[in-house]
C-alpha cells in the first residue's frame, strides 16, 4: 500500500481534527461519557477519505493517543486508556471511518452519504456502549445500581447532538469529496 504525501497529509489532518473534535466540549460528562465530536469526525474521515485512508487516519489518531500524547477526551492519554470505559468509543473510530467510506466506494449519492452517515453513528454507538458496559462490569468498578440498560440511558443525551452532527458530516463530506478527488486521484 502505496501512500503519496498527499495522503499522508490528509490522514494527519483528520488525526488532528480528531484530536480537537475528543477535547472541545469533552469536560461535560453525562453519566460515564464525555460530549464529544469524535464521532463526527471520523465519520467525516470515512466519507471524504474512503475506507482506507479514513481508517489509517483515526489508527494514527488511536496511536498517537496511545503512545501518550493527551490528544483523547479530557486531554488524557497513554496506555491506560486501553482500561477506560471509554475506549471503546476511540477503537471504533476506524471502524467507523472504514466502514462509512465502503459504502460511499460503492454507492455514492447524496442519499447515500446520509445513510452511511448513520451507519457509521450506529457502529459508533454500538461497539462503544458495549465497550463501556463490560469496562464497567470487568475492571473498571462500575457505578452503584450499574446495568446494560443504564450505559444505553447515558447514551441518550449525547444521541440528538451526533445524529445532527452526522446529517451533517454527509452534507459537509458530499460537497467536499469531489473537490478532494479533482485535487488528487489516489484516493480510493
Amino acid at each position: 500500500m502505496k501512500l503519496s504525501s498527499f495522503d499522508i497529509t490528509l490522514a494527519a489532518l483528520f488525526a488532528a481534527l480528531m484530536a480537537i473534535g475528543a477535547n472541545i466540549t469533552s469536560f461535560i460528562m453525562i453519566g460515564g461519557v464525555p460530549i464529544t465530536l469524535t464521532t463526527f469526525f471520523s465519520i467525516l474521515s470515512g466519507l471524504i477519505l474512503g475506507s482506507r485512508l479514513g481508517a489509517i487516519s483515526m489508527t494514527v489518531y488511536a496511536l498517537v493517543g496511545l503512545a501518550g500524547a493527551p490528544v483523547f477526551s479530557q486531554f488524557s492519554g497513554g496506555l491506560a486508556s486501553i482500561l477506560s470505559p471509554t475506549f471503546g468509543f476511540i477503537l471504533s473510530n476506524i471502524l467507523v471511518a472504514y466502514v462509512v467510506g465502503k459504502i460511499i466506494e460503492m454507492n455514492s449519492t447524496k442519499s447515500m452519504f446520509v445513510v452511511a452517515s448513520l451507519i457509521g453513528m450506529a457502529i459508533n454507538y454500538v461497539f462503544g456502549t458495549n465497550w463501556m458496559y463490560f469496562a464497567y462490569l470487568l475492571w473498571f468498578g462500575a457505578p452503584e445500581g450499574f446495568s446494560y440498560g443504564m450505559a444505553w440511558l447515558w447514551m441518550v443525551a449525547p444521541l440528538p447532538k451526533d445524529i445532527l452532527f452526522s446529517v451533517l458530516a454527509s452534507g459537509l463530506a458530499y460537497r467536499i469529496r469531489g473537490k478532494v478527488y479533482k485535487t488528487n486521484k489516489s484516493i480510493a
